[in-house]
């Protein structure tokens, strides 16, 4: 399916992030009025729409298993912490949980890190991935779809492989892989079905000559999801655990369906995009407001700089061991409150160089590579050491 590839020079993303924050920083509040809250009156950041997201206590308190006192992959098994401290004992427990094949339990074991030999077992479990024969033969038709059906948007997922996944030093050599889920992806019907629990709606096309009338109404692309600049990097550190295509693709749907969609529809949802953005201004104002209050004055807002990294989830901006491991606790809390969090720490962690700068260029270039980041001390200095 790699090997099909239309000329590409006329075509360009949809969208990208930054067009998609511009609509976020728009969104107003019909029945609301400026002058019933105080409080919110007084946030200062791009998103005005007032939502109930979580202050520090409540996310100590809802990540309680991140806490000082928890044994950690990602910051107990280095090399100066002997690994009969913790390691050893998490990979044993981590076996038992595999055996029972109990769903719930992987849930919960996953929310301290899962071990690297361990972790496509135990995503599978949490999502419920068994790859039975007829899963594979499903993913078989799709396959034979693509190749008997040319959609335009197969233009698009092509040019957004190459200008994303082909230029990244870890994802560059899953670049077929990649065609192969996400072509797929597109023919995919069954992914219609998130839409109950969205509140978005898929794109609708009409047959040729029929345009308006609702009957010969069909939608388009048929799984009703539109890729957007960035949207392979959901797929290629899944690359990494899965090297069965019908198995990496059927993870990645699951994925989609209960995770990634709600970080490009406007939804009120805690996990979603606006409540992710307001959570992660509402730390900043509240927990660094100097460093806020120096980057909004110098024409630098810090959710110009974090949103893409949220928008992505992350992948392409932090080593793949760490994305990893930051996944595991969005499937381990079912939340993906943990990247607003983790987009506060990075700020934090970089505030002393922050607060030297004097124009957004600075601040980016600042905070421009994130590659060299530990998920885990972040998150846990942010949460439960620096902030009371």
């Amino acid at each position: 399916m790699g090997t099909d590839e239309p000329d590409l020079s006329l075509f360009r993303p949809v969208y990208a992030p930054k067009d998609f924050l511009e609509v976020l920083i728009n969104l107003r509040n019909p029945n609301y009025e400026n002058g019933d809250s105080l409080s919110f009156r007084t946030h200062l950041g791009l998103i005005q729409v007032p939502l109930k997201v979580k202050d520090i206590p409540e996310l100590k308190e809802f990540f309680v298993e991140l806490g000082l006192t928890t044994g950690q992959l990602g910051i107990d098994d280095s090399t100066q912490v002997p690994p009969e401290l913790f390691e050893n004992e998490h990979v044993r427990i981590g076996h038992k949980v595999l055996a029972e094949q109990d769903s719930a339990a992987a849930q919960q074991y996953i929310r301290q890190g899962s071990p690297t030999a361990l972790r496509a077992e135990l995503w599978a479990l949490i999502l419920n991935i068994s790859s039975q024969p007829e899963d594979v033969l499903y993913y078989e038709q799709l396959k034979t779809n693509v190749i008997q059906h040319d959609l335009l948007v197969d233009s698009l997922i092509y040019k957004d492989v190459k200008l994303t996944a082909s230029n990244d030093d870890y994802y560059f050599v899953f670049e077929d892989y990649l065609y192969q889920v996400l072509l797929c992806f597109s023919r995919d019907t069954s992914v219609l079905g998130h839409f109950a629990y969205n509140s978005a709606s898929p794109p609708k096309s009409y047959i040729r000559g029929k345009l308006g009338i609702e009957e010969y109404a069909v939608f388009y692309p048929p799984n009703g999801v539109i890729p957007f600049h960035g949207f392979s990097m959901y797929v290629a550190p899944l690359c990494f655990l899965y090297h069965e295509p019908s198995k990496l693709y059927q993870i990645f749907r699951e994925m989609y369906v209960r995770f990634f969609f709600r970080l490009h529809s406007i939804s009120s949802h805690p996990s979603g995009i606006v409540s992710l953005c307001l959570l992660f201004e509402t730390l900043l104002q509240t927990y660094l407001p100097q460093l806020f209050y120096h980057l909004r004055e110098i024409g630098a807002q810090p959710l110009r700089i974090s949103f893409k990294w949220m928008v992505r989830a992350f992948s392409g901006y932090l080593a793949t061991d760490q994305l990893l491991l930051l996944w595991d606790r969005i499937l381990g809390y079912n939340s993906l409150e943990i990247l607003a969090v983790l987009a506060a720490a990075v700020f934090a962690f970089r505030a002393v160089n922050l607060m030297e700068v004097t124009s957004l260029a600075a601040a980016e270039a600042v905070l421009a590579d994130l590659s060299t980041l530990k998920v885990m001390p972040l998150l846990q200095i942010f949460l439960f050491a620096t902030v009371t």
